[in-house]
């Protein structure tokens, strides 16, 4: 494993808990900045927001810079941007460094991926994406209770401290070990768009977008769906969330693994199938409850594999179909993913009031099997091991 590897996945790691991290330490930061807790979550909604318009922006503008150049500048900004943060006491300066701190991590993101893919063995590429993965699940589960630990020891400034030093830290590594790769020509951002545009990428993030959004509708509200269906269901809260986490994070590495042995389109059409068939299955213990915790425990454990398995393999087949334009397609991949997580938060909660918590695995089903769906029309007939232009080119060709 190349050092660069690891060290870009503890940026990942870094910008996603900075993301969540305000979650574990709410009470504190209202307290600090003298504000209601419901304000002080909009700091996170805030940061959110900012990653999904931001992203496929930066990709468009970035997308000739070198990448190693656009990394380094974009954690000197979150490093000095979480700094501030320690000294604030003033709820808009502080809504401004979480945009600043979003800035950044929307500048680098995208390019981090595409850097990935790029200097990956083609053997190993699979494997390479989901260790980057990797650090977006284990944000959740080990960067914010670690970050909430540190903020209610030592104080919420303590966090965005530690958070600085993380930046920090970053930097340095990666100026020491991420190769320089040569810019991309520049190109116009009419053709940029009118290629991204193009129906394989098109329906690849529409459905991407989607899965992610049923997977977020049942998520969100899982504790309304687990305490209506379960026979017991004090305590098993947390185990649920627990296990689901831990199988996200095995099923990123076997989605690696699976993308670079039995290649990508399949990785999909198992993971996003698999993923399906799981919500009806939960779906109908609805119909049975109340049912036993472990029953519903061993399908969450399989959810949290198979919800994270096509992830590295529909990255991979982005990077074969948009070519040149792999770093603006990841981005637009990121920016469909924070929008699927806003619309099936909201949706999730529409159906959980109107019809009902036990409804939320068929609208899940439902989203998954479009996404599978709409990302099998995107990619059939481009086999992985097809050397297709890349959209530039076709445009270029068409011209």
């Amino acid at each position: 494993m190349p050092l660069w590897l690891p060290v870009l996945f503890l940026t990942i790691f870094t910008f996603y808990t900075d993301d969540h991290v305000i979650a574990g330490i709410l009470p504190e930061i209202a307290a600090g900045l003298s504000v209601s807790e419901a304000m002080a979550g909009q700091l996170v909604t805030v940061f959110s927001l900012t990653i999904a318009v931001v992203t496929p922006v930066a990709g468009l503008l970035l997308a000739s810079t070198a990448r190693r150049t656009v990394v380094i500048a974009a954690l000197a900004v979150f490093t000095l941007a979480n700094l501030a943060a320690t000294a604030v006491d003033h709820y808009a300066a502080m809504a401004a460094l979480r945009i600043a701190a979003a800035l950044a991590a929307a500048a680098a993101t995208p390019l981090i991926f595409a850097v990935t893919v790029e200097l990956a063995p083609e053997a190993r590429r699979g494997r390479y994406l989901s260790a980057l993965a990797v650090g977006v699940t284990g944000s959740i589960a080990f960067g914010v209770p670690l970050g909430s630990w540190i903020g209610t020891t030592w104080g919420w400034q303590a966090t965005f401290g530690a958070m600085a030093a993380c930046g920090a830290v970053c930097l340095v590594l990666v100026a020491v070990s991420l190769p320089a790769t040569a810019p991309k020509p520049p190109l116009p951002i009419r053709r940029q768009l009118r290629a991204l545009a193009a129906r394989p990428i098109l329906l690849a993030l529409t459905g991407g977008g989607l899965a992610i959004m049923g997977s977020v509708m049942l998520l969100t509200y899982l504790v309304p769906f687990l305490e209506g269906v379960l026979t017991e269901p004090d305590g098993v809260r947390a185990l649920a969330f627990a296990v689901l986490g831990a199988a996200g994070t095995v099923g990123v590495f076997m989605g690696g693994w699976a993308t670079d042995r039995l290649g990508p389109d399949r990785t999909i059409r198992w993971g996003l199938g698999v993923f399906t068939l799981l919500m009806v299955a939960l779906g109908t213990l609805w119909l049975l409850r109340p049912v036993p915790p472990a029953v519903v425990l061993a399908l969450i454990a399989l959810w949290g594999v198979t919800a994270y398995l096509s992830a590295p393999a529909v990255q991979t087949r982005l990077h074969e179909v948009a070519g040149d334009l792999t770093a603006q397609a990841l981005a637009l991949n990121t920016s469909f993913g924070y929008l699927g997580i806003a619309i099936g938060g909201a949706l999730g909660g529409v159906i959980v009031a109107h019809i009902g918590a036990g409804w939320l695995p068929a609208a899940t089903a439902t989203a998954s099997a479009l996404a599978l769906v709409l990302i099998t029309l995107a990619f059939r007939g481009r086999r992985a091991t097809d050397a297709d232009p890349s959209p530039v080119q076709q445009d270029g060709a068409a011209r």
